[in-house]
Order: structure tokens, then sequence, then C-alpha cells
């Protein structure tokens, strides 16, 4: 076994191991409007489910060089965002709204996706993704490092309303179909993965 003790590990090291040992992480593709009106789109992988009562999802959003990101400014400033899973056909755009853009840029220009109207928040979601949650902000966190710096803006947000493509939805039954989701996940580095194969383990009594 090769050991380390956490606290001889620099940042660099500490997001290389995390990120590349936490596998798969699903991908939020999130949309939010600045203050001025200007959209943002942008994907983050440090997210995941927190409660289902009430409906709560985390966001991690690492800041840059001390600055809070556009995305976690946006949230905080107008409590709303709309998160958007990633599946295989929405990979290539999302992956080119990750480039590093002026806060006045819309990244989405970037793309050929397509803006739709929200119903339960003003900001404008991505017509193309198979599933949306609307949501808005239920709390925000920042983290500090050892030096008492804020690093990281941890947004924990309360779903108000969910949109799926009737093509990976039963209706009947309540259930996302996984394998006509077609989700992609985050690995290291500059790799994803699609779904693989899937198999049940039934959970004892």
């Amino acid at each position: 076994m090769i050991a380390f003790d956490a606290a001889t590990l620099d940042a660099k090291d500490h997001y290389k191991f995390l990120s590349g040992a936490i596998i798969p992480r699903p991908i939020a593709f999130v949309t939010t409007v600045s203050e001025d009106g200007i959209l943002n789109a942008a994907p983050f992988s440090f997210f995941n489910v927190v409660s289902s009562n009430p409906p709560i999802v985390s966001l991690a959003i690492q800041r840059d060089g001390g600055m809070m990101k556009d995305t976690a400014r946006n949230v905080l400033a107008t409590g709303e965002l709309v998160i958007h899973l990633v599946d295989e056909a929405l990979t290539e755009d999302m992956n080119a709204t990750a480039a590093r853009l002026a806060p006045n840029d819309n990244e989405l220009l970037r793309t050929k996706l397509t803006i739709t109207p929200s119903v339960s928040v003003k900001t404008p979601a991505i017509q193309e993704a198979k599933i949306r949650m609307e949501a808005k902000l239920f709390q925000h966190i920042p983290i500090p490092n050892e030096a008492g710096e804020v690093v990281t803006d941890l947004i924990l947000a309360k779903v108000s309303y969910y949109v799926f493509d009737n093509t990976v939805f039963d209706e009947e039954k309540h259930y996302i179909d996984a394998a006509k989701m077609a989700p992609v996940a985050r690995l290291a580095g500059n790799d994803y993965a699609k779904l693989g194969d899937v198999f049940t383990v039934t959970r004892p009594n």
C-alpha cells in the first residue's frame, strides 16, 4: 500500500487524489444569470444529492485565485439556478462552456444549444438537456483553507421544478431510464465515462 499524510500534501495533490479516486462523478451543467442580466453556463463535477425531503443538491464551486466564479456569484445575487444533467449528446457543447471567459461573456454562444424559459425561476434553461432541475438557493457555505481564506463556495440548492424528456421518463412508473438517458460522468484530467454495464445487488433485510 502507498499512503500519504494529508497534512503534507499541497492543493494540487489533494485535487489529483480526490478527483482521481472519487469517480465517476455526475456533471451539473449549470445556467445562471448575473445581476446585469448576462446568461452564464458552466459545468461542475463536485456535485451530488444531499436530501430528498426536502429535495436538496450540493454544488461545490472552487474559487479561482481567491475570486468567486461567475456561477457562485450569480446564485448568491439572484438566489436561483438551473442544473442540467449531462448526457452523451450534450458533452461536446458542455465542454465548450468550460473555457475561462470574461464575466460579461455568454458561454452558450460557443455552442449550438438552445435556450428555453424556465417555469419556477427566471433563469433560462437548455432545451437539449434530457433532465434539468430548476432550483433556488437553500444555503451558501464558504469553505476556508488552513489560512482562513475562502477557497470554495458550497451551494446547497432546493429543487423547485423537474423537467424530463419523454424519451428517458416512464410516466406510469415515475421512473428515469438510465440507459436511455446515456449519462456522462467525470473522471480525472480530461477523461469522462459512459454508463457502462449495469448490475443489480439486492439489499439485505
